[in-house]
């Protein structure tokens, strides 16, 4: 038998090398990858190639073995894998999340091994949400929300605040590989609605929205008198006050005159043909008795006789005035008499 220099038969030399050609040149190409559970994947050999004889296996596990036109299938894999004798190209079916692997093709007519990896996921189902409560108090309150699947494989969590992305913050926590969401003193603008988008690389789902209900205030209150700024008005005037505040739930409003309570509540004090003894501190009281917090807004308002009026009657004085002044110059004024 012709050797080379070191020793090593020619034969097996060149068998070694037409095997490292083989295996460089071919690749294994799966149908789909990855694949969802009950799916058919076929591995096929690119470019194709007649192959002869050969055998699959997945890991260290033969699936199947072929010799010309007779292929015996292993029972792990019965009813499930089949071979084209001609291609190679391997053909499973029903996969599993249980089939996911490297899958290795060996032939000896020609000389050639392949091998790639696929993966089986499951689809994500029913993705629900859970709370520890819905009903939260601003600044004195934790949002708590879990979100969970029935099934599914390699599922990860993505939080949506209307179509708003949830990222954690100083307020915010994504826990349990970011299936649970919690947020920190809880604001106004924390009401939601809130929901949980769980994916994989084969599927994706949303949960059902959850909304908050938050007590807060009252605050940033407003008054406004006859629908302006001004607080200075003409006798026999009609005014009409207008309070308002933010609070959930509504406040309770209630109208106070130089710090006395009156006998009107609601966002409208109402006063017709005013006059001057209603000149004075008007205020508007809020409280929330959910939160228990209270807050009021004061304006002063000055009930008076007209300015024009007052420029008429001034105007007046002046001319008696000049005419006074004119009437001793001229008697004092010597040779006119």
């Amino acid at each position: 038998m012709e050797k080379t220099r070191d020793g090593t038969p020619a034969t097996v030399l060149l068998v070694l090398m037409q095997c490292v050609l083989a295996s460089g040149a071919v690749e294994v190409q799966p149908s789909i990858n990855p694949a969802v559970v009950g799916d058919t994947v076929t591995l096929s050999l690119s470019p194709t190639t007649s192959l002869k004889s050969g055998r699959w296996a997945v890991g260290d596990s033969l699936i199947l073995t072929w010799q010309g036109d007779q292929q015996a299938v292993f029972p792990g894999h019965s009813g499930r894998a089949s071979v084209n004798i001609l291609t190679g190209a391997l053909t499973l079916s029903s996969v599993t999340m249980a089939d996911s692997g490297v899958y290795v093709v060996q032939s000896s007519e020609p000389q050639l091994m392949a091998n790639t990896s696929i993966i089986v996921l499951e689809p994500i189902s029913n993705v629900t949400i859970r709370v520890n409560q819905t009903k939260l108090m601003e600044f004195n309150s934790s949002a708590v929300i879990a979100c969970s699947v029935s099934s599914g494989s390699s599922p990860s969590f993505l939080w949506l605040n209307g179509s708003s992305e949830v990222t954690a913050s100083e307020r915010v926590q994504l826990n349990d590989e970011n299936s649970t969401l919690t947020v920190a003193n809880v604001t106004r603008y924390d009401q939601g609605p809130f929901r949980c988008c769980v994916f994989n690389r084969v599927s994706n789902s949303t949960s059902d929205s959850v909304n908050f209900t938050i007590s807060y205030g009252p605050d940033n209150m407003a008054l406004t008198v006859n629908g302006q700024n001004t607080t200075s008005f003409l006798i026999g005037s009609n005014l009409t006050m207008f309070c308002s505040t933010q609070s959930n739930p509504p406040a309770q409003l209630q109208w106070a005159f130089r710090g006395v309570l009156l006998n009107t509540t609601g966002p409208l004090l109402e006063l017709y043909s005013i006059s001057e003894d209603q000149s004075g501190s008007y205020s508007c009281l809020a409280f929330n008795n959910h939160t228990n917090m209270n807050s009021n807004i004061t304006t002063h308002i000055l009930i008076g006789k007209s300015p024009l009026s007052g420029c008429k009657h001034h105007a007046a004085n002046m001319w008696i005035l000049l005419v006074l002044s004119l009437a001793g110059l001229f008697l004092s004024t010597p040779g006119k008499l």
